[in-house]
């Protein structure tokens, strides 16, 4: 092989300057790349474009779709010589006559690469029909958030790296899609919403009154492993209750998350909600004088004692500095399913058994006690909680948790302020819409068009468009046809966005201000006055 270093190659079809470039290429592959030039030139083989072609084969590109997607930029693989003028002729080197052409820059081949359609992984794209749902969703979100009086409020999807580690440990740090914007500022996607929640009502201060009763619904981002239900984008609709101490607001919270989940058609058969209290943990750490800095890391433990061998569990809590006896203790206490069983265990005397026989008859009061159930297990794996915590879910045991929550006096202070009594919950969209797959509840969510209005003739669009306008301002939805279709297309169209009515705009109904009307679901049919049409 050898390089050429002084020829330049004007290619006449493709309107393409090669220059020389010292890249090694094997010549048994140019004719791969040069099989759709039915005039191409001798081109180098270590010329610019020999280069681009050969570095863009192994990119896994195909031969044909690089030799028809060629553009012109500036840009050059290989720069290593000047390009300012292009000589037409040899001699113009040994400083002969001949013509020669100025150009500013010699055009080179870039490449257009298809790139992969779908969406990263974790993350969903929603086509219209999945967005119908999602619209159904929220709205079912908002519809009982409204009738238990909460305000909508809603935060940055991106927020300060430190708003979430401060209050949540290791575990968070490492689900966060987090990195250093142009201003050297750390900065993450939200993994969830009660922090931004607590960051907002640190900034408003005295200038809203307490309680506040809010819910948003945001999109959170966690870097998790996936599996049914699980992925590392969800929406999640959170309610909270600030400024209020009592019991009364768990248990406001859980009655809200039970009417929306009746309003989907599910039952106190097919969902459930384990309900315990971080103040039980608590009690049975101090009987064996376990510092108060550990207690987080050990509810980030138990919190794994359904998904991980229970060796496991004791093999990270003796790591954590628990004793044995005292994993074996805490590891008893935590199996223990009854209310009455806790308290002969623990005794009636702390805050832990009181809170929970509370919940327990506000619950027959709302009318929801055959929803909940006591399991000590249920810690919540945040390190924020300091009372009670509640977990959602599904009876079969196929899906994980649908909904989780719970309370977080101290959470405030984590961020500066001051505290504030305070409880809330999460509940993701894809669990739930899972369920639901489940039980054979989705709703039919077809797109439904009240009216599609056609012209029969070109020149009616405009009144076509005069009708659509008329019916619009009147709440009605439309399907304008826009194009000259036949009446067959109308129809076909008509069912398939379920139209409830077609309107017929012709020349001679139109001169007498009338237009046709043809109810699609009997056949019926009638003109009728422009005004007079609703």
């Amino acid at each position: 092989m050898t390089a050429s270093t002084s020829l330049f190659i004007l290619h006449p079809r493709l309107n393409l300057y090669y220059k020389p470039c010292t890249t090694i290429l094997f010549p048994s592959r140019l004719n791969i790349y040069l099989r759709h030039f039915s005039q191409a030139p001798t081109v180098p083989l270590f010329s610019s474009i020999s280069f681009a072609l050969r570095r863009n084969r192994r990119l896994g590109i195909p031969g044909n779709f690089i030799s028809q997607n060629l553009r012109t930029h500036s840009f050059s693989p290989c720069s290593a010589i000047p390009a300012q003028s292009v000589s037409l002729n040899s001699s113009d080197n040994d400083g002969g006559g001949g013509r020669s052409g100025a150009l500013s820059s010699p055009p080179v081949m870039e490449v257009l690469e298809k790139i992969d359609v779908n969406p990263p992984k974790g993350t969903r794209d929603f086509p219209p029909e999945e967005m119908r749902l999602r619209n159904w969703l929220f709205h079912n979100f908002r519809e009982v958030s409204r009738l238990f009086g909460f305000e909508e409020v809603d935060y940055p999807v991106l927020e300060s790296e430190a708003l979430f580690i401060r209050k949540a440990g290791e575990e968070i740090r490492d689900q966060l899609y987090s990195f250093e914007d142009r201003g050297n500022r750390r900065v993450a996607l939200r993994p969830e919403l009660t922090p931004s929640l607590a960051r907002l009502v640190i900034q408003k201060g005295k200038s809203v009154s307490l309680p506040l009763k809010w819910f948003a619904i945001g999109q959170c981002w966690r870097y998790e492993r996936m599996t049914r239900g699980r992925r590392r984008e969800h929406y999640q609709w959170n309610m909270d209750i600030i400024g209020v101490p009592e019991v009364t607001a768990e248990a406001e919270l859980i009655s809200s998350i039970v009417t929306f989940l009746k309003r989907l058609g599910i039952t106190a058969s097919d969902v459930g909600f384990k309900v315990s209290s971080r103040k039980v943990l608590q009690e049975v750490l101090r009987r064996y004088s376990i510092p108060d800095n550990l207690f987080g890391q050990v509810c980030i433990i138990i919190d794994k004692i359904e998904k991980i061998p229970q060796d496991e569990i004791k093999r990270e809590l003796n790591s954590a500095g628990i004793a044995e006896d005292a994993v074996f203790d805490l590891l008893q206490i935590l199996s223990v399913k009854s209310l009455d069983k806790l308290e002969e265990v623990l005794g009636s005397a702390g805050d832990a058994v009181a809170d929970l026989k509370q919940l327990f008859s506000l619950a027959e009061k709302f009318g929801y006690s055959e929803w909940i159930q006591f399991d000590a297990s249920i810690v919540r794996g945040l390190a924020y909680y300091t009372g009670i915590v509640f977990e959602g879910f599904d009876r079969e045991g196929k899906l994980r948790a649908i909904c989780g929550g719970g309370r977080y006096d101290r959470l405030l202070s984590t961020f500066g302020g001051n505290d504030i009594p305070a409880c809330g919950f999460g509940f993701g969209d894809a669990v739930i819409v899972e369920l639901l797959k489940e039980k054979g509840l989705l709703p039919d969510l077809s797109l439904q068009v009240q009216n599609i209005v056609c012209p029969l003739d070109q020149e009616l669009q405009g009144a076509a468009a005069t009708v659509a306008t008329i019916l619009r301002q009147k709440g009605q939805s439309v399907d304008l046809v826009l194009q000259n279709k036949p009446l067959k297309w109308v129809f076909k169209r008509a069912a398939r966005i379920n139209a409830g009515r077609l309107i017929l705009v012709g020349n001679s109904e139109w001169q007498r201000g009338m237009v046709g009307v043809k109810i699609l679901s009997t056949g019926e049919q009638y003109e009728i006055k422009l005004n007079d049409l609703d």
